[in-house]
């Protein structure tokens, strides 16, 4: 399962539990079976830095929402030099995620 797949998924179990909303359009999700259904798109869930990324900052005293197993690839071999056939996929588990609800705009400095 791709990291695109998993935070999928826990977006949609976050939205039936009634954890988050939903964003007001429609996805189409594939089963296992290959058939597609028209879901309501679940609320948008990101890393602290992905918001930032965004231009979004998680507002004070809020807590992640949830935490989540994702895939991080490591493109350095154990010494430290670039190489592109040394291209690993691991497990991280300590990724928390806000949603669109938990960030506001980052203010701009004059």
């Amino acid at each position: 399962m791709t990291n695109e797949q998993i935070i999928l998924k826990e977006r949609i179990e976050l939205m039936k539990s009634g954890k988050i909303g939903t964003t007001g359009k429609f996805i189409f999700v594939e089963d296992g079976e290959g058939n597609k259904k028209k879901v309501k798109e679940p609320a948008q869930l990101h890393t602290f830095f992905a918001w930032k990324k965004k231009g979004y900052k998680v507002k004070h005293g809020e807590h992640a929402i949830t935490k989540l197993d994702i895939w991080k690839l490591a493109s350095k071999d154990s010494k430290g030099t670039d190489e592109g056939d040394n291209e690993k996929s691991f497990m991280k588990k300590t990724m928390f995620f806000f949603t669109d609800s938990q960030v506001e705009p980052i203010a701009e400095e004059n």
